[in-house]
């Protein structure tokens, strides 16, 4: 691994202009650093969402009544994050502490939501859980809207499919990394919920003390007041039509995502007939698989999407290939179908992540307003986290099942393809 002291890690650019297209490049180390803090975020979240929180909900309420509750804890800790999102993002922007505009935000996100991760833990019951949760997503919140600040902040334009498609890389590896650390510690619950924190917790901090980040002049801090803030959480889409189709087309893609892994411990016991203890260490194979796909789509997908200066048909043939993945899911009768499901998940998911982050920043309406714009855009993938716990008990209970409910999955997808055509200021 290269060295990365400070001094490597720093992005040539001014410290109160966001990136642009005139500027130098950002170094590896940058890079390298980014990507670690970015996997990071996602391994805190992920890892309770992929196994631990459907199985400490289980624990306490049973498998029947299972599905309710966990649609309960996660609809509501997404609505906590989709307004919190927007709102530590707008925050961001006018920081102007000596630690920069987005530093601050990171050191509280991480700390907050470590103390919920640590209460969904040692709760007792689901309305603690519930507690425990939200103040994990309002916290991990705040430390993913300065996070994903960073980009417009410090990679210039030429770079940015390169740097998003090795952002697309993060996801996979965390899925992977926050499933099998869950499953070594298959009978401790704490170090379940607790091993991912305190790994993921250090290379955040890394990032942090290395990270040159952007500072805001006082004369330079937007204006505040009640007009402004409602801004925060809404961008007009006949002002911002293409921002507006790219956030129809992630709600769609998400909601499919949000469908699967939410519902997927549930899906192996029900459907394929595992058995509890056997259902984290399949979990880590389906996601293992999966990963593997993602890794090559996404360096590959980002790095043509760069050459070629296209991002639309990347996204609207990952929104199909996903799409596809999910419905060979929702046949599968055995554990070698869910794989092959996972695998062409894969390819559709390292596609669309490797592109899309890059085409959205290319169309953000400003500069200024980075952080929440890119927290408006984070609704629609908050939201689907609240929609899919809606929709799946309706499905579940009309007696449709596990295959019904990922086949309505890989409709969802598909139909996130078609809102990217419109889009005019990108090819």
């Amino acid at each position: 691994m290269p060295n990365v002291s400070r001094a490597g890690i720093k992005a040539s650019r001014s410290n109160s202009v966001p990136g642009g297209a005139g500027e130098k490049q950002v170094g590896l180390g940058f890079i390298l650093l980014y990507a670690a803090a970015y996997m990071s975020n996602i391994l805190l979240l992920l890892a309770p969402l992929l196994v631990t929180l459907a199985l400490k909900v289980a624990s306490l309420v049973g498998i029947d009544q299972a599905p309710n509750s966990l649609a309960l804890v996660a609809g509501v800790g997404a609505l906590v994050s989709m307004v919190a999102n927007p709102f530590f993002g707008r925050m961001s922007d006018r920081t102007i502490s000596r630690l920069g505009m987005r530093r601050p935000w990171m050191l509280v996100g991480l700390g907050g939501g470590t103390l919920g991760i640590l209460i969904v833990a040692l709760a007792p019951s689901v309305p603690v859980v519930l507690v425990g949760w939200s103040v994990a997503q309002l916290c991990f919140s705040a430390l993913q809207a300065a996070l994903v600040a960073v980009l417009p902040d410090q990679v210039p334009v030429g770079q940015r499919g390169l740097v998003a498609g090795v952002l697309g890389v993060c996801l996979p590896i965390a899925s992977v990394s926050g499933t099998f650390l869950v499953q070594l510690f298959t009978g401790n619950e704490l170090a379940m919920f607790l091993a991912p924190c305190a790994i993921a917790g250090l290379f955040i901090l890394l990032f942090v003390v290395t990270l040159d980040d952007r500072r805001l002049a006082r004369s330079s801090r937007p204006p505040w007041s009640l007009r402004e803030f409602a801004t925060t959480f809404y961008l007009s889409p006949r002002k911002s039509p293409d921002f507006a189709w790219a956030f129809a087309s992630r709600f769609l893609f998400i909601l499919a995502y949000a469908l699967l892994f939410t519902y997927q411990a549930y899906y192996l016991v029900e459907k394929i007939g595992s058995a509890a203890q056997e259902v984290p260490g399949q979990i880590f194979l389906g996601t293992l698989v999966q990963s593997v796909v993602i890794v090559a789509a996404s360096l590959v997908g980002g790095r043509l999407s760069d050459r070629t200066g296209r991002r639309k048909v990347f996204v609207f043939v990952a929104s199909v290939v996903y799409g596809s993945a999910m419905f060979a899911i929702a046949i599968a009768s055995q554990l070698n179908g869910y794989l092959v499901g996972m695998a062409i998940g894969g390819l559709g998911f390292g596609l669309y992540m490797a592109v899309d982050l890059a085409l959205v920043v290319d169309v953000l309406p400003g500069t200024d307003d980075a952080a929440k714009n890119l927290g408006v855009l984070n609704i629609a993938g908050a939201l689907p986290a609240s929609v899919a716990p809606a929709i799946a008990p309706v499905v579940l209970a009309l007696g449709g099942g596990y295959g019904v409910l990922y086949a309505v999955a890989g409709g969802c997808a598909i139909l996130g393809a078609f809102p990217i055509l419109p889009v005019k200021s990108v090819g």
